[in-house]
């Protein structure tokens, strides 16, 4: 018999009509397919997450700088960091025994915790793209610190001291007014890179914003802003108004400092950013007869200040009183000599200088340290100011630029009136000196501030020396 007769279709033995051969093909083709489907949604999955990769760097491109950062900018930072708080803890640990139930270490427990989370949140912002800034988040900063500054007016509005410039929103206790500084810079900043080339040019120029006037408005209103002197004249009234609205929003809060302060910020960015020279005498003017005015009759002021400008021009008025923290202030500077008393051993901070490891702190360090020492830390101070001007000067775009110097100008300017005050070369108006004056809120302020200069430096031709 041959092979063939063993094929019979109806042969229990043929492997094409066996029914476990039939379940078998059966499984090997639902496991294939099986198979087939993993197969598919692994390069599904694969393609989605080479999607959101994509997106991810997307993003990162959009709102991160990977540049080099200044290393002499972040070394200045740094030195003046910690000078400061060996300095606030030398200038404080007196008052705080007495004030904060024999803790001598309270302020710079305190203070170091914010110093941590500022330096964090600096190296952090520097790597965030400044240019983001460059848009609705600077005129919502500028609006948002306007409404935090009326809330706070409402808020202490029948509490019975004189200062209504404190804001509590659950633990966390601040001022406004400190974020009311940065977000006049922002907004400055913004409006100028915009409006760059038409501030002082005597040609108005080809520009998009005017472009897009062009489309939205009749030809008699292109008229009016088609004159350049105009056209000058309406964005330094623009940028006024901007510094006076914010100025007005604080000094209701009797908070005078910061109100000088930001209008000198403001007019010092308006210098830089090219508003005509002439607008400046006329602005000198206005300010030189109020600064007369408020001298010779200093009662038309709220009281603690009008107080203060009599303080200031009669040296023996109330010497046990408004003049006792300048008198004290003034001991201190002279018993420092040349090279100081030495490190910790201030006399004045035993309860004769008020609060001073806050605003007179610049006092105890010219006691400890002496002139020697007081003028290394002014050095200090002008190589931060230079540098952050350096970089600045070095952007390769206009915002970045403004966003620097103004950030630098108001390092500078706050320095300047401190040590002014502290040597009564002005009146006693209450200003903190950076890095060094206790204050948690503005220290991380400070540094995040730091941190945008190193982003701006992220994407400057500086030489990263």
């Amino acid at each position: 018999m041959t092979q063939r007769d063993y094929a019979r279709p109806n042969d229990r033995r043929n492997p094409y009509n066996d029914p476990r051969d039939a379940r078998k093909r059966q499984r090997d083709a639902e496991r294939s397919a099986k198979e087939e489907e993993k197969s598919r949604k692994r390069l599904e999955s694969v393609k989605a997450a080479e999607k959101k990769g994509e997106s991810f760097g997307r993003f990162l491109n959009r709102w991160t700088l990977r540049g080099t950062i200044d290393a002499p900018f972040v070394i200045l930072v740094f030195i003046l960091l910690c000078i400061g708080l060996v300095m606030m803890f030398s200038a404080g640990y007196t008052d705080a025994y007495y004030r904060k139930d024999g803790d001598a270490l309270w302020y710079i427990k305190h203070q170091i915790v914010f110093a941590v989370i500022g330096v964090a949140a600096m190296f952090l912002v520097s790597f965030f793209n400044y240019k983001r800034l460059n848009g609705a988040l600077a005129v919502i900063g500028y609006a948002g610190s306007a409404l935090l500054l009326m809330i706070t007016f409402v808020v202490n509005l029948h509490k019975d001291s004189d200062f209504k410039r404190w804001l509590k929103i659950g633990p966390i206790n601040f001022q406004p007014s400190e974020l009311a500084k940065f977000a006049v810079i922002l907004f400055l900043a913004y409006n100028i890179s915009r409006q760059y080339g038409m501030i002082g040019s005597k040609k108005v120029p080809d520009s998009p914003l005017l472009h897009d006037i062009d489309d939205k408005f009749t030809s008699k209103i292109r008229v009016f802003y088609k004159n350049a002197s105009t056209m000058s004249m309406v964005l330094t009234l623009w940028y006024t108004l901007i510094i006076s609205f914010i100025c007005a929003l604080i000094i209701i809060e009797n908070h005078i400092s910061c109100t000088i302060l930001i209008f000198m910020i403001g007019v010092g960015m308006m210098w830089l950013g090219g508003v005509k020279k002439g607008y400046f005498v006329v602005l000198a003017a206005i300010v030189a007869a109020a600064v007369f005015i408020v001298v010779k009759r200093p009662d038309i002021l709220p009281g603690y200040a009008g107080e203060r400008i009599i303080a200031w021009t009669d040296k023996t008025y109330k010497p046990l009183g408004a003049r006792w923290q300048t008198n004290q202030s003034l001991r201190a500077i002279a018993s420092g000599g040349p090279f100081g008393l030495g490190l910790g051993n201030s006399r004045q901070k035993h309860m004769y200088v008020s609060e001073p490891q806050n605003d007179f702190i610049f006092a105890i360090v010219c006691e400890e340290l002496g002139f020697v020492g007081a003028i290394f830390i002014i050095g200090l101070f002008a190589a931060l100011v230079f540098r952050a001007f350096r970089i600045a000067v070095k952007a390769k775009d206009v915002f970045g630029s403004m966003l620097a110097m103004g950030i630098a100008l108001q390092v500078g300017m706050q320095v300047i009136l401190n040590i002014a005050v502290v040597s009564d070369a002005i009146p006693n108006t209450g200003i903190s000196l950076p890095f060094f004056s206790y204050g948690g809120t503005s220290l991380v302020i400070l540094l995040v501030e730091m941190g945008l200069i190193l982003s701006v430096s992220r994407n400057s031709s500086i030489e990263k020396t």
